[in-house]
């Protein structure tokens, strides 16, 4: 359960009001913490003034008034400029603080970060999400799944705050094994859409009716998430992006960005990742060619297009 406990007496640092960040501090809010946010974008933050946050100018002002803080920002170069920047975290962070980033980022900047933040006495977490897909609603509702790397003894402090805004807060290891896991999981997924896809489109064309190849699909060795939950053919499933011209879900640009991540890494590590080099391509056409704002399973959409040009 969500402690309540310290409510009354600490207050929680919150940083990156987007997306994902606001229905997150405001599941915060709702949980009795008081809340000192800060956001690029000074219009994020007028709503959590009229909840009774403190609003502040930089992340180091955040820093100066809370020792617990949670980051939600979109990338490795807006988490360093947060942490390290002129007016960042660091410049004002009290010894013992907990800093616990739920960007996406890439692992070896969680590590770099990590170090950083602990020459200055203070603790950092990565605690990445998966939820998006079910977009803004999970973070609404708290269902977001939290995995974190950093120090273990650590993990239960975090995990107070994490349970407010997640129904499953995991300990993954070392600092930079909560991102590792996620851009495996999304790798791993993007691949199995764009499966499911071409599967799809070639048994259409076959002249199959798309339910009834699903639902054989779904009941052989074929099946997978993308096409038992998130079916990528309009009028297969209901309350899915593709019954709904691909609107909301989990956007293309966000899928691309996140292959990229998978794409450093196996670099880095020497790793051989044939199909997400593959996918993290097909993903980057998709956003140039018109489909950056539309949930990724749209590139069933984009495999149809490209065949009758």
């Amino acid at each position: 359960m969500c402690s309540r406990t310290m409510a009354s007496k600490t207050p929680v640092g919150f940083i990156g009001l987007g997306n994902m960040g606001n229905p997150m501090a405001k599941n915060l809010v709702k949980h009795g913490y008081p809340v000192i946010v800060y956001d690029i974008f000074p219009e994020a933050c007028k709503e959590f003034q009229d909840l009774g946050a403190q609003v502040t100018e930089s992340p180091a002002d955040v820093a100066e008034r809370a020792d617990r803080i949670i980051t939600m920002l979109p990338s490795s170069p807006h988490a360093k400029e947060v942490y390290t920047g002129a007016n960042g975290i660091l410049k004002k962070v009290k010894k013992g603080s907990l800093l616990i980033d739920s960007s996406t980022i890439d692992p070896a900047v969680s590590k770099e970060l990590a170090k950083a933040v602990e020459k200055m006495g203070a603790v950092f977490m990565d605690a990445p999400v998966s939820g998006e897909l079910e977009g803004v609603g999970a973070a609404r509702a708290g269902n977001l799944t939290f995995m974190v790397g950093g120090v273990e003894q650590e993990f239960n402090a975090a995990k107070e705050l994490l349970t407010c805004m997640g129904s499953n807060v995991v300990y993954c290891g070392e600092v930079g094994t909560g991102q590792a896991a996620k851009i495996c999981n999304n790798m791993l997924l993007a691949i199995s859409m764009i499966g499911t896809a071409e599967a799809m489109n070639l048994g259409i064309r076959l002249g199959l009716d798309p339910k009834l190849l699903a639902k054989i699909l779904n009941m052989s060795s074929g099946r997978c998430w993308s096409s038992d939950t998130y079916n990528p053919v309009p009028g297969v499933m209901e309350g899915v992006p593709s019954a709904n011209n691909y609107q909301g879900g989990f956007g293309t640009t966000l899928m691309a960005k996140d292959l990229g991540l998978a794409q450093i890494s196996a670099t880095n590590t020497k790793t051989p990742v044939p199909l997400g080099s593959q996918a993290h391509q097909i993903y980057r056409m998709m956003c140039a060619k018109g489909y950056a704002m539309k949930d990724f399973s749209a590139v069933f959409q984009f495999l149809r297009e490209e065949e009758s040009l």
